[in-house]
């Protein structure tokens, strides 16, 4: 009998000590439930912004280098208008005096 008396006081043992352990988790449990875990995003926050300044930053370059190659297109008109049109009139009297000639040979 007195094996069987240990066995039973273990077991109580045990299933108290089980007991206690869950009660413990269960408390450990409604800790971690209201527990709020709040993230530091302040070096973010911060690296973010510069970040964003360096784009700004390199936004303005590009606009500034725009609009200064289309005032150098602007300005690069190195002929006259008038003159273009001379040079395009001769090259075309040019070739057709040249077909004329050709034709009137072979013609």
């Amino acid at each position: 009998m007195t094996k069987l008396e240990e066995l039973t006081a273990l077991l109580v043992n045990e299933t108290t000590d089980f007991k206690n352990t869950l009660e413990k988790l269960e408390g450990l449990n409604e800790q971690l439930k209201e527990t709020k875990i709040k993230m530091d995003l302040t070096e973010y926050k911060t690296l973010i912004e510069s970040h964003q300044q360096q784009m700004e930053a390199h936004l303005k370059a590009v606009k500034n280098f725009e609009y200064r190659f289309e005032d150098t297109i602007k300005k690069a008109k190195i002929y006259p208008n008038w003159a273009v049109v001379v040079f395009i009139v001769s090259l075309v009297l040019g070739v057709g005096g040249v077909v004329f000639l050709v034709l009137s040979y072979f013609g």
